[in-house]
């Protein structure tokens, strides 16, 4: 018997849907990375990142979202948080780093999910799918910035300001080189061109005032990179006198023009593949 032709339109566009996502319980893992082609997350078998102890000369920055990371674990009250300042300063090692410490403390708690600065304009479909899970969850963007067109929109409607707002297992940390996550120039050609300048800059900022939690990473003092170099060459094992691995760690920063934690740890590995080190 032939199938009447609104039943075969049906269970053509039937096919033409993408099948659910087979992780939104988020069980087979501790991180995962947003693919947009797919609206699906992709495991990470292991994140990147080194130790929360190993980062130096950020201690205040560490410890408050180190605290807000388990209000939120345990169900308290926590804040979106934008990690900006200075390049090489240890935000997104900070994140990984926290992540890494709460699922050392309590296993299968907490999962960090990345998406792409370029998938923004898709957070509210990934919000969809993670408030599903009954896992607590941070998204995290890395390098988030704006230089133009309504992305930011996008996301300041699927932190806070949509109809659905943000899931309730669900909290974003970002980075960022610039507090607004916008150039300067950007945000003085839109008070220049706009009618009423104060009401365009306010739009534009206001996409920051959607974190609640804003940490400051400025350059780091050459105390605080000695404390980063000692510290990691504890604790890989590294054998080099203190005063001579001063004196190296000088020189490596001064051919970068800059010291950082970034610096520091490229020091490091240079430092280990001369002594036949792994840094395991």
């Amino acid at each position: 018997m032939e199938q009447d032709p609104l039943e075969r339109i049906a269970a053509a566009l039937e096919r033409l849907i993408p099948a659910p996502s087979g992780l939104t319980d988020l069980g087979g893992a501790d991180a995962f990375v947003w693919q947009t082609p797919s609206q699906s997350l992709r495991p990470v078998a292991q994140v990147s990142r080194i130790p929360l102890s190993l980062l130096k000369g950020i201690d205040p920055a560490r410890d408050q979202l180190l605290k807000n990371t388990r209000r939120f674990v345990h169900g308290l009250p926590a804040n979106n948080a934008l990690l900006w300042g200075a390049r090489g300063m240890g935000k997104s090692s900070l994140i990984k780093a926290v992540h890494g410490e709460i699922v050392a403390e309590a296993p299968g708690t907490l999962a960090l999910v990345e998406i792409h600065r370029d998938d923004i304009a898709c957070l509210a479909d990934l919000m969809v799918i993670l408030a599903r899970s009954d896992r607590r969850i941070i998204v995290f963007c890395d390098d988030l910035s704006f230089d133009g067109g309504t992305a930011y929109q996008s996301l300041k409607g699927a932190l806070e300001g949509g109809i659905e707002g943000r899931p309730g297992n669900v909290v974003m940390y970002a980075t960022s080189n610039r507090r607004h996550m916008m150039p300067r120039d950007m945000i003085e050609n839109e008070q220049s061109t706009a009618i009423t300048p104060g009401e365009a800059v306010d739009e534009k900022v206001s996409l920051s005032d959607r974190f609640g939690l804003w940490l400051g990473f400025h350059a780091t003092s050459q105390e605080d990179f000695f404390a980063m170099i000692e510290g990691y060459a504890d604790h890989f094992g590294l054998d080099v006198a203190v005063d001579e691995l001063h004196v190296a760690a000088i020189e490596w920063s001064m051919t970068r023009g800059a010291r950082s934690g970034r610096v520091a740890w490229q020091f490091i590995q240079d430092l280990g593949g001369k002594l036949g080190k792994t840094l395991d």
